[in-house]
């Protein structure tokens, strides 16, 4: 379920993020290459970005296809971002397909998304949703994705960096549900991803770096992810290491 990508770099507006690539965000909303679960990604999609003058991200959400909404294609040639995070979904049984359960989720200075899906919800929410944190309605979304982001975010929040808490968040959330946790995160100056159950690639360029469920294009800088990994990204590289067990 779900596809996900990130982007860290030069400036570049939204249309070249989520449009303009062979085997876009956009693309893989209808036409996935290496989508394991599910075959389209129609139940929503929604973007997050940094606009180089703010720290908090500005956020589009919408509950159809991203498809069918040529408008934001339009106002996407328009916006600007040195960096971004953006997911189209495909529900997890179970749950609504309202605008709220659309990621990326936000909070602070945080953009959040979670491709995948808990096998046993109920427990993942009752060790990571509680408590919930304050001013994030995110975080108390109907949805799956909602207490691994509470988790996060209250990770965050007491200091923890941006790929350690998602390393955290994976394992722990592995050690009470099977499922897949492949977890995207930005503070605006980094990147983080954990590949845990899905495919996850990293591209390294002379302008930019990205992470994404699989290649925008054949460019052959682009590098797998094994599962079971954390990446972590800023302006002056890629890392990748072994996602630690749960405490």
């Amino acid at each position: 379920m779900c596809r996900h990508v990130a982007y860290l770099g030069a400036p570049r507006t939204l249309y070249d993020l989520l449009y303009a690539a062979p085997y876009s965000l956009h693309t893989q909303s209808y036409a996935p290459r290496e989508q394991r679960h599910g075959t389209v990604n129609a139940d929503g999609f929604g973007a997050g970005w940094y606009d180089g003058r703010r720290s908090e991200p500005l956020r589009y959400r919408r509950a159809m296809p991203i498809w069918a909404d040529s408008s934001f294609a339009d106002v996407a040639r328009a916006i600007t971002a040195t960096c971004a995070v953006a997911a189209v979904r495909d529900a997890t049984p179970g749950f609504g397909t309202d605008e709220s359960c659309a990621q990326p989720f936000r909070a602070d200075t945080w953009l959040f998304s979670h491709n995948g899906a808990a096998k046993d919800d109920e427990a993942l929410a009752a060790r990571l949703g509680t408590p919930a944190p304050p001013g994030a309605l995110d975080a108390r979304t109907p949805v799956d994705s909602a207490p691994l982001f509470a988790s996060a975010l209250r990770l965050w929040r007491t200091g923890a960096g941006l790929g350690e808490a998602l390393a955290r968040v994976a394992a722990e959330a592995r050690a009470c549900s099977p499922g897949r946790y492949n977890l995207l995160a930005s503070d605006g100056s980094r990147l983080a991803a954990t590949a845990d159950g899905d495919t996850l690639y990293a591209r390294r360029g002379p302008h930019g770096v990205w992470l994404a469920s699989e290649p925008l294009d054949d460019d052959a800088a682009w590098q797998a992810v094994p599962d079971g990994c954390l990446v972590t990204a800023d302006r002056d590289g890629l890392h990748i290491g072994p996602i630690p067990a749960a405490a």
